[in-house]
């Protein structure tokens, strides 16, 4: 996989309902993909480095730092760094992800590691200083609900930072399987402008939202596929087709992603928002 940035605008329309995800299966899909995510997450490393980077300007000095899904654990080592006298508590719903997390190198052994859903945070009102979320809240299914949460627990002054993926993410999935029948097949994501207007009217102040699209390339579009599997990032919907894929219903999406070849390569596109608010003091 390669990735680049030229920036394209394929903003698709979304419904809840479809973009509904099941929790279990999700849960499931990141246990499995725990052994090996490091291995192809680059992705999802170059986003967090660049979410880290927005922690640069803000003076803060936290007691107590959340990495909220945390995963295997891939910025908590730049977070102790960053703020060496601070606890950090790594959350996520799979308990593989938690394990490699627990067990990765350069991580601290003071650090808290807790295996919950974003949703229903099982932590107490004011706790946490800072919340950082990396390329997590796209698995929320009421994602409203989830920023309240995350208010609930920020004390007062409280800094929440977070990415997370828009509606231009796989659009050219999307196309190609929209080209073969009308299921759902690809993960729905939420705009930018709605989940800055959800911040803002859970009561986060100084709100900033920012997106770039990111082009990652493949060989072939078996390839993108066997990698969305491999990281956990395949459908999770509950609107998702349960039976198999007949060969020639997939030969058939597959030869209508070729239309999307370019310069001998196939493209997927992910839009990646970045947003950050404070709770009040």
């Amino acid at each position: 996989m390669h990735c680049n940035e030229p920036m394209v605008n394929k903003t698709a329309g979304y419904d809840t309902e479809a973009m509904k995800v099941d929790k279990r299966k999700v849960r499931e899909n990141f246990d499995r993909a725990a052994s090996c995510y490091d291995e192809i997450a680059e992705l999802q490393r170059t986003v967090g480095d660049r979410l880290l980077t927005h922690l640069d300007p803000v003076d803060l000095r936290p007691g107590i730092v959340l990495d909220m899904g945390a995963g295997t654990g891939y910025c908590l080592s730049p977070l102790e760094s960053r703020y060496p006298d601070a606890r950090i508590v790594a959350l996520d719903l799979a308990e593989g992800m938690l394990k490699t997390a627990r067990n990765r190198q350069g991580v601290s052994g003071q650090g808290l590691f807790i295996c919950g859903d974003a949703e229903q945070l099982p932590l107490r009102d004011d706790c946490t200083d800072l919340l950082f979320s990396n390329v997590t809240v796209q698995w929320c299914n009421d994602l409203a609900g989830t920023f309240h949460e995350f208010a609930r627990i920020l004390r007062p002054g409280g800094l929440m930072v977070f990415s997370t993926f828009g509606p231009d993410t796989l659009w050219e999935l999307r196309d190609s399987w929209g080209a073969t029948d009308a299921n759902s097949h690809v993960n729905s994501f939420v705009d930018m402008h709605d989940i800055g207007d959800m911040l803002i009217r859970t009561g986060f102040t100084n709100v900033v939202m920012d997106r770039e699209e990111v082009i990652c390339t493949y060989d072939n579009v078996r390839t993108l596929m066997r990698e969305l599997k491999t990281l956990g990032a395949h459908n999770a919907t509950t609107a998702r087709a349960r039976g198999l894929t007949g060969r020639k219903h997939f030969q058939a999406m597959l030869d209508a992603y070729e239309r999307h070849r370019s310069n001998g390569d196939i493209p997927a596109t992910y839009e990646v928002i970045y947003g950050c608010g404070r709770v009040p003091e």
